[in-house]
This record gives C-alpha cells, sequence and structure tokens, in this order.
C-alpha cells in the first residue's frame, strides 16, 4: 500500500510518499510544491492551480492508494489562516479528485504518532521520521511534515485494520 501525506501552504506544500508492508514503512519519494506569487489580483487562484497541478502530478508520478492531509490550526492572523484554509482545500481536493480516499489528522495528532509527544517539536518529528525510514533525506521541513503525516495515516489505518480483523466479542 502506498500512502501520499501532503503538509499545505499556500508558499510551500509539502508531500511525501511511503509505502506500508505489514509494519513495514519505506520511503519512496518527498518533495516541496513551491508556489510563486505574479502580484496580481488573480494571485490567489494563480497559486492554489500551481499548488493543484503540483499534487496531480505527484498522485499521477507515484500512484498512491491513500492520502492524508493535515488539518490547519487558527491562529491570530485571520487572513493568513483563510488562505491556508483554501490551500488545504486543494490538498484535499486533488487525490480525492483521483479517487483515493482522504484523512485528516490535527498536528498533535501527527506528532503524537510519530515521536509519542502531541507537542513535540519540529527536530523530534525529523530525527523520528528519519528512524522510521531509514536513510531518508528531505527536500525540505514541509516534505518531512508530509511524511511524518504519511507515517501517522499508515499507523492508524494499520491499527483500523487490526480491530476490524478481531473476532466480534473480543476486546
Amino acid at each position: 500500500m502506498r500512502v501520499l501525506g501532503i503538509d499545505p501552504g499556500l508558499r510551500n506544500t509539502g508531500w511525501g510518499v511511503i509505502t506500508v508492508d505489514g509494519p513495514r514503512l519505506r520511503h519512496v519519494a518527498n518533495g516541496v510544491i513551491q508556489t510563486t506569487a505574479d502580484g496580481t489580483s488573480t494571485d490567489l487562484a494563480q497559486r492554489l492551480s500551481q499548488l493543484y497541478r503540483g499534487l496531480c502530478a505527484v498522485i499521477a508520478t507515484y500512484r498512491p492508494d491513500l492520502a492524508a492531509v493535515e488539518q490547519t490550526f487558527v491562529n491570530k492572523d485571520a487572513v493568513g489562516t483563510l488562505k491556508l484554509g483554501q490551500a488545504r482545500g486543494v490538498a484535499l481536493l486533488a487525490p480525492a479528485e483521483a479517487g483515493l480516499p482522504v484523512g485528516e489528522y490535527a498536528p498533535n495528532a501527527v506528532k503524537k504518532t510519530v515521536v509519542g509527544v502531541g507537542h513535540a517539536g519540529k527536530e523530534q518529528v525529523q530525527h523520528m521520521v528519519r528512524v522510521q525510514l531509514p536513510g531518508v533525506t528531505f527536500e525540505g521541513p514541509d516534505a518531512a511534515d508530509a511524511l511524518a503525516i504519511a507515517i501517522c495515516h499508515a499507523h492508524h489505518m494499520q491499527g483500523r485494520s487490526m480491530r476490524e480483523a478481531r473476532p466480534k466479542g473480543v476486546a
């Protein structure tokens, strides 16, 4: 099974693809889709279009079976939060249009799954991603976060599969 993790952002959207074979995880690829501003009134629409085309290209190239997207956290900058939400909408749309089931995870849930602590720092997350995907080289911090999201989704899907495989009445 291949899992695509997406860390949405309007300027930089990280993506990471892993394979899951039972309890084993393997790194396939990772990268960052960078959008550019042109200073026109259509700037936001153009950036969202760049993001969509970039994600579609990643999906076409690596053919994941599942996708997961990090949920947006709300901060004090309402305009920034709204723009991030729009980028997140594109990050949900691209895999959905490709027919992929899409999971969503809060940042703290990703950190808790990958590191064991919900308020872990970026360095701790990157370290644990390296431990779980030996030999991985990140194309940037957003790509590392995307791989963490993919790992989180893989673990949650494995847990769900184990629960569904249990005979009824067994806790």
